[in-house]
């Protein structure tokens, strides 16, 4: 076996599938978001804007959650020194809990290293807590969603997405005395479509299962307090187990449930993914819960969110070009080529000076290539139409039929 000819082999895949994808070096300028600096392949240096962060509200800019980890690392150090189980819990991972579970209005919450990996941990765990669990997962999901799936061992039904009657057949089709999950999405980052949640809820109520729902992509986002649309919609008393994410909206790093004192106690005390893992720094867990608290008191950083969301929506429809808008903060453009999609962000970085990263497959399907734009409330005016302009150019110079895709 020649296994760097191997590697070759499989690296080569990825180029002459032109999705061979490629780190750019950004240097984020603290108090500057959402502009940074390019430090360029050839040794210089190029001021840029950033277009495809995920930390949506910049949080991670935020003078309380700087304060909070500064004030956490003079106090404790830098890591935690250990599991949770071992030497790595702290004052501080305790206080983010509980700031977790309030937001979530559920008796606990569990933080873990990354919102995958909550997913992961826990979905494996669960047909360990209930034998012969059967989850039911949306085809859209996260994959981190469906790595816990498939790892579990237990029995899955894939719906067709946001299919509700497909779910109900699927449902119907099963032992009505076995255990049964429903696991979907609030909102699906690449479309930004939103998951029907009561609909969903209602048919876990009809056939006795429990909800499991990942808000990734909503956790500060929606709701009067911020802890995403099944609180926006008042349905949050009808979820079993909420999934999140510490490093998006919040700014800072990390992943979470939020459930049942007794369900986050079994999966902390059964699920591998917990266990041995290392926790949190403590000045990380000290930021996020900063973070969480400002944002469940700041309504207004959402509405200006949602408003800057809705001005490039309106601007891009007005050049034609072919955006997906379902009413969410996500704003994603398709170009339907992986060599034009590429082509376009380097162009777009480059000669414009404006940074979003070509998405391509398998994150999404083959012929729905895009270009993913996450607009925050400090991307202003300038910004806006330094970015249209720059869109409408690139768009007829790579000759794109705009009528063509938008159809």
């Amino acid at each position: 076996m020649n296994y760097n000819a191997q590697l070759d082999e499989a690296l080569q895949r990825l180029h002459d599938e032109d999705r061979y994808r490629t780190f750019i070096d950004i240097e984020r300028e603290r108090g500057n978001f959402p502009h940074a600096v390019w430090n360029k392949p050839d040794g210089s240096k190029q001021p840029v804007t950033v277009w495809c962060g995920n930390d949506y509200l910049g949080m991670g800019q935020h003078p309380a959650v700087l304060s909070a980890m500064k004030e956490a690392v003079d106090a404790t150090g830098a890591g935690s020194g250990g599991t949770r189980n071992i030497s790595g819990t702290t004052v501080y991972h305790k206080r983010l809990e509980a700031e977790l579970a309030d937001w979530h209005q559920k008796e606990a919450a569990l933080v873990f290293s990354s919102a995958y990996i909550a997913n992961d941990a826990t979905l494996s765990t669960l047909p360990k807590l209930f034998p012969g669990l059967i989850i039911y997962s949306d085809a859209l999901n996260h994959a981190s969603m469906i790595e816990g799936i498939r790892r579990n061992g237990g029995a899955k039904r894939i719906f067709r997405h946001n299919d509700v009657e497909h779910l109900r057949a699927l449902l119907a089709a099963d032992d009505p005395k076995a255990p049964k999950l429903i696991a979907f999405e609030s909102i699906y980052s690449m479309d930004g479509d939103f998951g029907p949640i009561k609909a969903l809820c209602d048919l876990a109520d009809e056939f006795n299962a429990l909800t499991y729902i990942d808000e990734v992509h909503a956790v500060g986002m929606y709701g009067a307090r911020g802890a995403g649309v099944a609180e926006r919609d008042g349905l949050m008393g009808r979820i079993d187990i909420v999934n999140g994410t510490l490093g998006k909206a919040v700014g800072v790093f990390g992943g979470y449930i939020a459930a049942s004192e007794k369900m986050c106690d079994a999966i902390r005390s059964y699920a591998p993914g917990f266990i041995f893992t290392t926790s949190l720094p403590p000045a990380v867990a000290a930021g996020a819960a900063a973070s969480i608290a400002h944002l469940k008191n700041d309504p207004g950083l959402r509405e200006r969110h949602q408003t800057q969301a809705k001005i490039l929506k309106l601007r891009l429809k007005g050049l034609g070009l072919p955006i997906i808008d379902h009413g969410s903060h996500i704003v994603p453009l398709i170009v339907g080529n992986p060599k034009h999609t590429k082509l376009m962000s380097d162009m777009m970085l480059d000669g414009y000076g404006i940074y979003v990263q070509p998405i391509n497959y398998p994150t999404v399907a083959r012929g729905t290539e895009r270009l993913r734009f996450t607009p925050s409330p400090v991307h202003g005016p300038r910004e806006m139409d330094s970015l249209v302009n720059a869109l409408d150019e690139l768009w007829a110079h790579c000759a794109l039929n705009r009528a063509e895709l938008a159809g």
